[in-house]
């Protein structure tokens, strides 16, 4: 995991240099999302300790929007357009990597999976805008 100012999202395979592009291109699981409020969200589960992005694995970090609510909806974030598919659950690594309760804390709180749809350029401080006229009916 290393931060990044900008990176490309490539259609149907997911972030440039991201092992998910070779492992599972086509996948729902292209690429995760988590917002800083649920990472604040999670640290204070587990007693109020602070949480670094990069110990939950999750590809992005955003803020100030309700993931949740993104779920299958379409957006851009940069210049690509994403597909969110399915809730991004956490993974049995995560009590190694926030200790014990770490994957309590992380339940309803591990972000979004997407899928990208269009290829794009993403940078940091890009904005997630909504593409209601483009959202797939579920």
């Amino acid at each position: 995991m290393q931060p990044l100012q900008h990176t490309q999202a490539v259609a149907t395979l997911g972030l440039q240099g991201d092992h998910r592009m070779t492992k599972t291109p086509g996948s729902a699981r292209q690429v995760t999302l988590i917002s800083e409020e649920f990472i604040q969200q999670i640290g204070h589960f587990l007693g109020g300790r602070v949480i670094r992005p990069e110990q939950l694995r999750r590809n992005l970090v955003v803020k100030n929007i309700n993931l949740n609510a993104l779920r299958y909806q379409t957006f851009r974030i940069g210049d690509a357009l994403f597909e969110a598919t399915a809730l991004c659950h956490p993974c049995s690594r995560m009590e190694q990597e926030l200790g014990k309760g770490g994957f309590a804390a992380m339940l309803g709180h591990g972000g979004l999976c997407c899928k990208v749809l269009e290829s794009g350029t993403l940078r940091l401080g890009d904005a997630i805008e909504l593409c209601p006229s483009e959202t797939p009916s579920v």
